[in-house]
């Protein structure tokens, strides 16, 4: 102990003896800071929020960009998923009174999986009358394709029904009172309602752009949900491409067109088969991921 008593006090004899005071005072301000650090996983959750956001400005109308953004959406589910298992974050969401209570998040995931639930069954049933359309233009049955043209119809009036569901999961939001919670459970309430919020852009851009594909034509404008203040606005005029070049048009009136031409509609047919099957794919993985982040939350309740 004596060694160290010295080497303190030599220490301050050598070049400016008023500089001690200055390493303490910057070390004290390291401490302070260091307890607001984020856990890794909510950084990752914002990361996967923003790549939506920037996803959401680039729209294209394809079914490449929806299948897209499903992957996205999908990987910010399961992060989500991973974020809800943390001890730490299930403490934090049981104290939360307002909108990211774990009551009120169980009633939103429940809408979504609802609304993908019906999806699922709707995209089932347009792939079968899809592959029975095929036949039929091939043996060019008119009155079956007519039967197509109406399931396309019955789908569209389904997704702008879709639409409407699954925007109730943000008008039913209610913000959290910083005044009653710490600025770990603020920050974590911030980001779950922006995965609620980013899960209804993606959503409202699948389902409008379908109903707008083999709907009535209209123009519709939305809006990007990704952020709860003044955003940019879409004129979604259009559907998606791959799904608005088999057109009605093209299928009706089979018996009076020639072999190129049924064999090019023949063409688009499956290209739109095609978009159906990766859009199911990714609106499948969407399905589990939220039934997986329900399971997380019911779990917070109950344990």
């Amino acid at each position: 102990m004596v060694g160290v008593f010295r080497r303190s006090l030599s220490f301050p004899n050598k070049p400016n003896p008023n500089r001690p005071s200055k390493p303490t005072l910057s070390r004290h301000t390291r401490t302070i800071s260091l307890p607001c650090r984020s856990h890794p996983l909510i950084s990752q959750l914002k990361d996967h929020i923003s790549e939506l956001q920037s996803w959401s400005s680039t729209c294209d109308s394809s079914s490449a960009w929806l299948v897209d953004g499903l992957t996205r959406l999908t990987e910010l589910h399961h992060c989500l998923d991973d974020t809800l298992q943390l001890p730490q974050t299930q403490e934090a969401l049981r104290r939360q009174p307002h909108y990211s209570s774990v009551e009120n998040l169980l009633e939103q995931f429940l809408r979504f999986v609802d609304v993908y639930g019906i999806f699922r069954g709707s995209v089932l049933a347009l792939k079968e009358e899809h592959s029975a359309v095929e036949v039929a233009i091939r043996k060019r049955d008119e009155s079956r394709v007519v039967l197509y043209v109406k399931a396309r119809k019955r789908m569209a009036n389904e997704m702008s029904k879709l639409v409407n569901e699954v925007r109730m999961c943000t008008r039913s939001s209610e913000p959290v009172s910083p005044n009653t919670v710490n600025v770990g459970d603020v920050e974590l309430a911030a980001v779950v309602s922006d995965v609620v919020k980013v899960t209804v852009m993606v959503s409202v851009a699948l389902f409008n752009g379908i109903a707008l594909s083999f709907g009535p034509r209209k123009s519709t404008t939305w809006m990007n949900m990704g952020m709860m203040k003044k955003c940019r606005v879409y004129d979604q005029d259009q559907g998606i491409h791959e799904f608005e070049q088999v057109g009605v048009k093209s299928l009706l009136g089979l018996r009076k067109k020639g072999a190129e031409e049924v064999k090019f509609t023949l063409k688009k047919m499956r290209e739109l088969e095609a978009s159906i099957e990766g859009i199911e794919t990714c609106s499948e993985r969407v399905f589990r991921s939220l039934i997986n982040a329900r399971v997380a939350l019911l779990n917070t309740l109950t344990s």
